[in-house]
């Protein structure tokens, strides 16, 4: 074989015109199938688009919480006012002192009480029992009031449920005590006063 400069040149140049057809061979099919990869997956991975959905019917305007009021023998007012009446009641109820005497003590309930009930607490509070308990060990009660719920009412008369707490002191330290009553308003056309009242263990009819 001949190993000369001008064989060797030509040999060299027969390998690089082989060398860069094949490169072509190889890089033109993906070159010319379909774009680039990114462009075919962005193509392929894009949602369609669904028809809209028929827009819904506009939904009547609310008309609010029923008037209860409409069926019931008394107006939101004169229930606010029987249940003040009925919670003056009770702190009046559950306060007293030993230094103070029925007529005292009953007169502290007089503005929401009728006359008779107020006698009868008054019977009760100067009771030979309840009164030396009472005085022996210089108790002195604080009451507050709250309203649990309505239990009854009728066309003129109301009855709650209310809670008395009671902190109580005297020669045996301070005692806390909670009764619930049954309490009872008639409505006397001018104002609402307690008529009836029990423990709400007892019931009221």
């Amino acid at each position: 074989m001949d190993n000369s400069p001008a064989w060797r040149r030509i040999v060299f140049a027969v390998i690089v015109c082989v060398l860069v057809a094949l490169g072509a061979y190889l890089i033109g099919p993906v070159a010319h199938r379909g774009g680039p990869p990114a462009h075919r997956h962005a193509a392929a991975s894009a949602p369609t688009r669904s028809a809209s959905p028929p827009p819904l019917a506009a939904a009547s305007p609310s008309t609010g919480p029923p008037d209860i009021y409409r069926w019931l023998p008394f107006t939101s007012a004169g229930l606010a006012a029987a249940a003040s009446a009925a919670t003056r009641f009770g702190n009046a109820y559950g306060t007293y002192s030993y230094t103070e005497n029925a007529r005292t003590y009953g007169g502290s309930l007089q503005a929401v009480t009728s006359a008779p009930l107020v006698q009868q607490i008054e019977d009760a509070y100067s009771a030979p029992g309840v009164s030396s308990v009472r005085t022996s060990g210089k108790q002195v009660a604080v009451g507050a009031a709250s309203i649990v719920s309505i239990r009854a009412f009728g066309p003129s008369s109301l009855t709650f449920i209310v809670r008395v707490a009671q902190k109580i002191t005297g020669t045996s330290g301070l005692t806390r005590q909670t009764t619930e009553y049954s309490v009872t308003l008639t409505d006397t056309s001018m104002s609402w006063q307690v008529s009836s009242v029990e423990l709400a263990s007892v019931g009221n009819s």
